[in-house]
């Protein structure tokens, strides 16, 4: 739902990556080159991202 702030295995901040990666994906780069470039080399911070799905917005629409 929302990006967790440090990768769940190694600590190393991710959070700070999340939309320069989200962007430039949208805009048509590869994945692999993106995180090449934003200095991701760890297999499990780029699980973190690949694996990321946005549903704050379908969640926030529910309310108590």
């Amino acid at each position: 739902m929302i990006i967790p702030i440090r990768c769940f295995t190694c600590g190393k901040p991710i959070a700070s990556e999340y939309e320069e990666y989200k962007k430039r994906v949208e805009a048509g780069e590869k994945a692999q080159e993106v995180m090449d470039s934003l200095k991701l080399s760890r297999y499990c911070c780029r699980r973190m991202l690949v694996s990321q799905v946005d549903l704050i917005d379908e969640v926030a629409q529910f309310k108590y």
